[in-house]
């Protein structure tokens, strides 16, 4: 359901988030270093992270990019929207551009359930609650 930049960008928030106590800012190859990931991709979506006021950069030497605590409060849908865009939790599972109530697909009706599941999800879970089990070696941003 999520593109593959979204994901890349729910786990950069995370591991920024994880940075947060330590005051520590983070630049872009250390951030793809960690992620596994492009350091063009994780350019890009850092300045549309920045633009959406999802996270915070500051130039210079001892600048890099960072979240604040106000930020750490923010719900998920928040990054799944500034990448992916609201309308994620209205697409048809197949693709198909007429796919409604009224014209539904094969699974239109359990692929309802399963998106209005993970929008609530990403409504209710906030940044703070993730980054802290990542923390502990609890969970993992990589893999």
């Amino acid at each position: 359901m999520l593109s593959l930049t979204c994901k890349t960008a729910v786990k950069t928030v995370i591991y920024l988030a994880s940075k947060f106590e330590s005051g520590e800012k983070t630049g872009i190859l250390e951030i793809a270093q960690y992620l596994n990931a492009s350091e063009h991709t994780v350019g890009k979506l850092l300045q549309s992270l920045v633009k959406q006021e999802i996270i915070k950069s500051l130039k210079g030497p001892s600048g890099g990019f960072y979240i604040t605590k106000k930020q750490l409060s923010q719900p998920i849908i928040n990054i799944v929207e500034a990448i992916d865009g609201k309308e994620i939790f209205k697409q048809c599972a197949l693709g198909l551009s007429k796919c409604s109530s009224a014209h539904p697909c094969p699974i239109h009706n359990d692929y309802k359930v399963a998106r209005d599941i993970l929008e609530n999800l990403f409504k209710t879970k906030k940044v703070i609650d993730l980054f802290g089990p990542v923390n502990n070696g609890l969970t993992y941003l990589f893999g």
